[in-house]
């Protein structure tokens, strides 16, 4: 068995939270800032993609809390390549949500909605540097 690393183990476990925490909030109290990330490309309607997208958030970061390491198909590292692929999936969405100018969770300016894409790949390296067994 590999030991991991404190720093790594707080990094997947503050990501799991955090997907919980956002999961939760796209079902209750920040839907309606959530539709202003869906692009127009996206068949379903707003509060549908909202509310799908924070159920996978919510199972992805209880998986990324609660998969135990070990090899195969139901693996810490999977888990984590699946929450990057889903960081990877909803970038679109903060890029239109730039492109239209449209405000929520406080990026009320081009600047700041700006900024923020660049948190995504912060949050795709976060998932595979917290599940990764390398030391």
């Amino acid at each position: 068995m590999t030991r991991r690393s404190p720093a790594r183990t707080a990094v997947r476990l503050l990501l799991g939270a955090g997907l919980v925490f956002a999961g939760v909030s796209h079902l209750t109290f920040a839907r309606e800032d959530f539709r202003a990330q869906v692009p127009d490309f996206v068949p379903l309607d707003e509060d549908t993609t909202v509310l799908a997208s924070g159920v996978v958030e919510i199972a992805l970061g209880t998986a990324l809390a609660l998969t135990p390491q070990r090899k195969g198909l139901a693996s810490r590292s999977t888990v984590g390549w699946a929450a990057a692929a889903f960081f990877a999936a909803v970038f679109p969405g903060n890029v239109s949500q730039w492109q239209h100018r449209r405000s929520a969770f406080g990026l009320d300016t081009d600047r700041k909605r700006l900024i923020r894409l660049w948190f995504q790949p912060v949050l795709i390296a976060a998932a595979l540097y917290g599940t990764n067994d390398r030391r």
